[in-house]
């Protein structure tokens, strides 16, 4: 993985860590919505959730625009693929481990057993 794309991720879990954040990207993937209505379901002031917008958009998550006197937020669904690649790439990764230690358990599973007799430790 380059240094830019594990320095976008970074930057896109980051943003993503925090739940007030993560209630936007949510809403915002039903369509788009200004500032007022983003921050409606909040007891946060504007300001507070003006930073949270820099945040996701320093993040490349959403973009804002200017309609008139509206700028309306949206989500930008692309970021979002940084992270379906490394979660396929990652669980790809585990799947081909995990095969190989099932392979690894079957092979010491059919390798016959040597069974001690409690008998023989005492003779020594």
């Amino acid at each position: 993985m380059s240094t830019t794309s594990a320095a976008t991720l970074d930057s896109i879990f980051s943003a993503l860590a925090d739940p007030t954040r993560r209630a936007i990207v949510a809403r915002l993937a039903t369509g788009e919505a200004t500032v007022l209505e983003l921050a409606a379901p909040f007891d946060i002031s504007l300001p507070a959730i003006s930073r949270h917008l820099k945040v996701l958009e320093h993040a490349g998550l959403i973009s804002r625009g200017r309609d008139a006197q509206r700028r309306p937020c949206q989500l930008r669904a692309e970021a979002l693929d940084e992270i379906t690649r490394w979660t396929l790439h990652t669980r790809e990764a585990w799947s081909d481990r995990f095969e190989r230690l099932d392979d690894y358990l079957k092979t010491l599973q059919s390798k016959p057993r040597k069974v001690k007799n409690r008998n023989d430790r005492k003779k020594k």
